[in-house]
């Protein structure tokens, strides 16, 4: 799930650059109003203040909006699980863009812009191939990609960054395993994977990465129409053939790519920052083999990286919650807000390792859970322990405060995270 803030952003961009020229508004000079960017920011590792003060007071609250824009931010954990199972009420399909002036050509595919019953039959193609049986082809290479990081770690000489050898290159590599795609390509593949969630190239060159991802993505689907094989694309070729054509795939296969890619690397390096703030943990991961489940569950559920699920459009008027959305208004739903909400769980501000786990938002929820949740969880329950393990005695390099978050982010992260491993 472009990235995923590369497709939100734009998506929610263009439909409210489209109502501020409706109203002759001077776009060169035109802010986002600070509530509706509140969700976005964090304080460290933790959701702003005002968000949770915000969820005590109203779950559901309406965002002061120009231009006769009727925006809502649920974060109420119970509250965002009404909105995101309710596919009847609201709708995040492209075609909501059309007043914005979206073009069918602008749809960059996959299932986070379909509703049913396209999403589900796009789903159905998915689901056999995301299986714990399916999966289980991918262990030993997941492990031999961990393995290789560390090794290309350890050969450092100085302080190591821990996003750009760790925490992108495993989920870059492992996709390739998962979508089959050829080995000799792999550095190409990673390269675009990587390009397109450079922070520091812009918006611009973000986009036309992932326009050359997408190509490439069409050059692989036809090369697997030619010679399937036993990856993800080849596997849906081989069982479905002309029922999907080249341009639903290679948006399928992006799909994939965004969702498993920025998030897992997100949280990969988030999680690593956890646990080299917290010795017990820290110990307890390296020396128990039943702890990393759980704190997999525990960390998902604090990080939630992807801050607020993809923004739904209300079909007709609906009551949520005691709370009347009408027709045409946007709901944002905040996964980091609902999942420090206290109505589901006490100390929910803490990272509590041996936590009992709980039904926490961070894939989302509904028929746009991520499809991929089961593949993270793999990479993270091998990841972790096999850092600490490969360097016990590895220590920050420079001050928590000193590191660079991400200010405003729909997938909040760490640009750096330089350590010493011993």
């Amino acid at each position: 799930m472009g990235s995923i803030r590369s497709r939100v952003v734009a998506w929610f961009a263009r439909w409210y650059l489209a109502r501020a020229k409706k109203k002759g508004f001077d776009l060169g000079k035109m802010p986002i109003p600070e509530p509706a960017l509140m969700p976005l920011k964090r304080d460290g590792l933790d959701p702003v203040a005002e968000l949770g003060e915000l969820r005590a007071r109203e779950p559901i609250s309406k965002v002061p909006m120009p231009f006769g824009i009727n925006l809502w931010l649920v974060s109420g954990h119970e509250e965002v699980k009404a909105v995101l199972s309710d596919t009847k009420s609201f709708s995040n399909d492209f075609t909501n863009l059309a007043a914005a002036g979206g073009t069918p050509q602008q749809d960059p595919g996959g299932l986070g812009f379909a509703d049913p019953p396209v999403h589900t039959r796009l789903r159905k193609l998915l689901t056999p191939e995301f299986t714990m049986r399916r999966l289980a082809r991918l262990t030993p290479g997941i492990k031999a990609i961990i393995d290789q990081c560390l090794d290309n770690m350890e050969r450092s000489a100085g302080p190591v960054d821990l996003v750009s050898e760790f925490a992108l290159p495993i989920p870059s590599l492992v996709i390739c395993e998962l979508l089959g795609v050829p080995y000799d390509d792999r550095e190409d593949f990673q390269r675009l994977a990587m390009s397109r969630f450079d922070l520091f190239a812009g918006a611009g060159a973000s986009l036309g990465a992932i326009s050359e991802s997408l190509e490439y993505l069409l050059g692989v689907v036809r090369k697997q129409r030619e010679n399937p094989g036993d990856g993800l694309l080849g596997m849906i070729i081989k069982e479905h053939g002309d029922k999907v054509d080249d341009r639903e795939l290679a948006g399928l296969a992006d799909g994939v790519l965004t969702g498993g890619f920025e998030t897992t690397a997100s949280m990969l390096a988030l999680g690593a920052l956890v646990l080299l703030q917290d010795e017990p943990t820290f110990n307890l991961i390296r020396e128990d083999d039943d702890a990393i489940s759980g704190f997999v569950e525990e960390i998902l559920r604090y990080l939630a990286v992807v801050q607020v699920a993809f923004p739904r459009f209300a079909r007709d008027d609906v009551e949520v919650a005691g709370v009347t959305i009408g027709k045409g208004d946007v709901v944002i739903a905040s996964l980091s807000g609902a999942n420090r909400d206290e109505a589901f769980g006490e100390d929910l501000e803490k990272v509590l390792a041996t936590r009992t786990p709980t039904s926490h938002l961070a894939f989302g929820y509904g028929v746009h859970r991520c499809i991929g949740a089961e593949l993270a969880r793999m990479e993270l329950r091998a990841a972790y322990p096999a850092l600490v393990r490969r360097f016990p005695a590895m220590r920050l390099a420079k001050a928590a405060d000193e590191l660079e978050f991400r200010k405003v982010s729909i997938v909040y992260g760490v640009d750096s995270l330089p350590v010493v491993l011993k």
